[in-house]
Parts: structure tokens; C-alpha cells; sequence
């Protein structure tokens, strides 16, 4: 792994968390402590703990990340929020694109595109998602569907400072099923040689993340496959011990 790929695991809680989560993520920190100088570890909890988690985070080892933005930077947009309050609030980074957004809320491409932008228009790193449902897969068309979300959601003048893809094959995320290490070498492959083609050397300095029923387990076998450079993990994410181990890899 070449140097500028240091490696990254971020944690996605999705919609889960409340204040006494704060316990949790101080285990989180204090745990970090001694990995971080093996790994990059971002943790994006609900927006409603940023603030409060950002006050713990100060000057330790562990980056705060949102996981949505809004592409405008203010204005009559009840209930959405701005990168720029995101960073604001502590975040310096931001997933975008994930599947649960695409499937449940309907984003295109475009909009993936759009809150990118937004989130470098704000100094915010994004995590930019991609990834196949099944039927796709079994269709064999997973490379064409990827091909076209890396195409439609990233902007020119990606680098290694300014963006992290993460696949996250959709079928497997929350299921329990995960794909072979073959598959995921050659899926990450795959989009390692596409972001190179565009971004021609910054593509190889591109982050790609693997995400999709990460767990102690099995975080060994896939964090060491092929042109991956790290996890976007889930349900192992809420809980220090899990979260902290399959960071751990890394050490």
C-alpha cells in the first residue's frame, strides 16, 4: 500500500445514538489511543451528538464525520443541514452517496455529485458510497453499476486529500452476508483501475473502503484483501469493543 494510502476505518451509526452514547464513544477514544499510529479512525455519529462529541474528540486521535449534507450552504431548506454547519458543528468529514440514501431518499448520481462539491466547498472530507444490489450482481452488470456511480458522482480534480470511495455492495449490507475476498479484491480492483484512468497518479492515491457486514470476524481476511484500504463500518460500529477491534487489523 503505497504511503499516501494510510489506512481508514469510519465508523457509520446511522440512526442510532443518544446522549448516553457518549460513554461509548469515549471507550472509542480512549481505545484509539494506541492504534492511532497505524490508522486513520473517523466516527460519524447522528448529527445530534456532534457537538457534544466534538468537545470530547478535541486533541485526540479520533475524527468526527457526518453522514448526509445538503448541497446549498444556507436558506429556506426546512429540516436539512448545510456542510458548512456540519463543519460548524466539529465534522471534518462527511459520507455521502450511501445506499440507504439512494434507495430510501432517491438520490441520483447528480445529487451525490452536488454534496460532494458542497462537502469541499466546506473543507469537509467526503466518504463517497457506491455500490450494486443483488439482482445486479447476479446479473453480472456490478462493474457496470459502479462504473456509473463513480462516473456520475465524483468531480473532476479528485485526489487522496480530498475524497475516499467506499463499495459497499448493497445486498450485503445489515444481511450478514458478505462477498468472498476474491470478490472484493476484484470489485475494489476495479474501481482502483477506474479512478486511475480518470485521475490518472491521484487515483491510485484514492482511499477505497470496504463496507458491508464488517465484523471482528471477518475484518482481518477483508481489510487485507486487494486495494483495500479500510472499512465504512455499520452495526459492529455502535459498540467500542467491535468498532476498536476491527480497527485493530491495522496494528
Amino acid at each position: 500500500m503505497p504511503d499516501a494510502r494510510r489506512p481508514l476505518v469510519a465508523a457509520n451509526w446511522k440512526m442510532n445514538g443518544l446522549s448516553a452514547s457518549a460513554a461509548e464513544f469515549s471507550k472509542m477514544m480512549e481505545g484509539a489511543r494506541e492504534l492511532s499510529a497505524h490508522v486513520d479512525i473517523i466516527v460519524c455519529p447522528p448529527v445530534t451528538l456532534l457537538v457534544r462529541f466534538a468537545a470530547l474528540a478535541a486533541g485526540g486521535p479520533v475524527r468526527l464525520g457526518a453522514q448526509d449534507c445538503y448541497p446549498e450552504p444556507s436558506g429556506a431548506f426546512t429540516g436539512d443541514i448545510s456542510a458548512e454547519m456540519l463543519r460548524d458543528a466539529g465534522a471534518s468529514a462527511v459520507i455521502v452517496g450511501h445506499s440507504e440514501r439512494r434507495s430510501l431518499h432517491h438520490e441520483s448520481d447528480a445529487d451525490v455529485r452536488a454534496k460532494v462539491l458542497a462537502s469541499h466547498r466546506a473543507g469537509l472530507l467526503p466518504i463517497v458510497c457506491v455500490g450494486e444490489m443483488r439482482p445486479e450482481r447476479e446479473a453480472g452488470r456490478a462493474e457496470e453499476v459502479v462504473a456509473k456511480q463513480l462516473d456520475g458522482s465524483l468531480p473532476d480534480g479528485a485526489t487522496a486529500q480530498n475524497l475516499v470511495v467506499a463499495y459497499e455492495p448493497v445486498w450485503a449490507i445489515g444481511t450478514g452476508l458478505t462477498p468472498t475476498t476474491a470478490d472484493v479484491a476484484a470489485m475494489h480492483g476495479f474501481v482502483r483501475r477506474r479512478l486511475a484512468s480518470r485521475f490518472g497518479a491521484a487515483g491510485e492515491g484514492i482511499r477505497i473502503l470496504y463496507g458491508g457486514s464488517v465484523k471482528p470476524s471477518n475484518a482481518r481476511a477483508l481489510m487485507h484483501a486487494g486495494d483495500v484500504d479500510g472499512a465504512l463500518v455499520g452495526g459492529a460500529s455502535l459498540k467500542a469493543d467491535e468498532f476498536l477491534a476491527i480497527a485493530g487489523v491495522y496494528r
